[in-house]
């Protein structure tokens, strides 16, 4: 309910801002990255590249979740207060559920694995469910595959993990997946988790080295466990109804200048997850890897869970993943 009021309140301080600054021809993207993560700069680039494609066009990047965190601006794209966001997938998955099943454990073999799935039929069927709750996806950006820090130890075997209390997004297959560990996961919003962490509310967290080392987090779990246990995209995200009010030049713009700050923010993604490891043990924090077939036969129950709701998405995913 505290959850329900909060979401209500942000929606309508944003509507009684915007009301007052956003005039025809404006974009708010808002996102919720902060300066140095692949995201933020890419969402700069965005703005660039629209204004350019587009010049009428007046693109405010709001970034570092002043637009409120990912599940306020879906609720705020989808009410047509907020035009765009780069988001996140626990949130958006909480909207259209098959997002979450991109993070299924141990689905893709690489990133360019998952980029080619997600340029190609999984990402069109993906935003017609999108459409049903009033959301467009643009595009999809990369959030990475996720690695497991901790406070005082390596979480490299299943002893090692039982119990942590883990903070997690709010993303149920995350949940099923740590707690098939035997772990103890809870969801919490991204901004609120250095303060968490210091207080010693979660022993540890899990995410891709970049948005690890670009909120410091290695800096507070400095024991980081390879895990690479699922992967995460950034959908970017339009309002429906925003969406459908431009002209076909408009929409062409917003695709073109979406999926070329896009590629710049995959690639960042990509050279980031391998040089970022030796940046960071220069800075204190220490790496170790798992046996991934241990944590591989110790997931098998979230297959058998989301196979009984999602069975015919699942098996045109695996089949994509397999394939390319």
């Amino acid at each position: 309910m505290k959850r329900m009021f909060r979401v209500i309140t942000t929606v309508a301080i944003a509507t009684v801002m915007l009301a007052s600054t956003v005039q025809a021809g404006e974009l708010v993207f808002g996102h919720g990255a902060n300066p140095g993560n692949p995201r933020y700069d890419a969402a700069e680039m965005f703005g660039q590249l629209m204004t350019a494609c587009s010049p009428e066009t007046v693109v405010k990047v709001a970034p570092s979740a002043t637009m409120g965190d990912d599940s306020e601006m879906l609720t705020s794209a989808q009410a047509g207060i907020i035009q765009m966001s780069a988001n996140s997938q626990g949130p958006m998955a909480q909207i259209v559920p098959e997002i979450g099943m991109l993070g299924l454990p141990f689905l893709f073999k690489d990133l360019p694995n998952v980029w080619n799935v997600l340029d190609g039929e999984i990402g069109g069927m993906l935003d017609k469910k999108a459409n049903e709750a009033g959301l467009k996806i643009i595009t999809f950006w990369d959030n990475g595959f996720r690695q497991t820090t901790h406070t005082k130890k390596f979480v490299d075997s299943l002893d090692a993990i039982k119990g942590m209390m883990i903070r997690t997004p709010p993303d149920e297959v995350t949940t099923d997946i740590f707690k098939s560990l035997g772990a103890t996961p809870a969801p919490l919003a991204w901004s609120e988790l250095p303060t968490a962490l210091q207080a010693g509310t979660f022993e540890g967290q899990e995410n891709p080295l970049t948005n690890i080392y670009s909120a410091k987090i290695h800096t507070i779990t400095p024991y980081i466990t390879m895990t690479d246990h699922k992967y995460e995209s950034t959908p970017v995200v339009a309002s429906l109804m925003w969406w459908q009010s431009l002209s076909a030049k408009e929409q062409a713009c917003v695709v073109s200048s979406a999926k070329q700050a896009g590629w710049y923010q995959r690639g960042r993604s990509y050279v980031d997850s391998m040089s970022l490891k030796k940046v960071m043990e220069n800075e204190g924090a220490q790496f170790k890897s798992i046996d991934k077939k241990v944590f591989q036969k110790a997931t098998e129950s979230v297959y058998a869970k989301y196979g009984e709701k999602y069975g015919s998405f699942i098996d045109t995913l695996r089949k994509s993943a397999a394939a390319n």
